[in-house]
């Protein structure tokens, strides 16, 4: 996945998600998409940890999944502690 794509993801989700700013994240590519057979497009998932702060003051690991196609586009967004 271009750089650029990844960058304006990030920043989608850093306004989402303050606590992952500034984190890269992991980028894989998952299998075609055999739904649509006329536009082979790939899809990509996104990776962010982070830690996120609650009441109480304690801390919790944030991990966020992100599906994106090969042009950017946001497909699915996840959360996970």
């Amino acid at each position: 996945m271009d750089s650029k794509l990844v960058d304006s993801i990030s920043k989608q989700i850093y306004k989402r998600f303050p606590e992952v700013e500034g984190k890269k994240p992991k980028v894989r590519r998952q299998a075609l998409n055999s739904g649509n057979k006329s536009k082979s497009t790939g899809t990509y998932l996104l990776t962010f940890q982070g830690k996120a702060k609650v009441q109480g003051g304690k801390t919790i690991n944030r991990y966020i999944r992100v599906v994106a196609d090969d042009e950017g586009k946001i497909i699915k967004v996840s959360t996970s502690r």
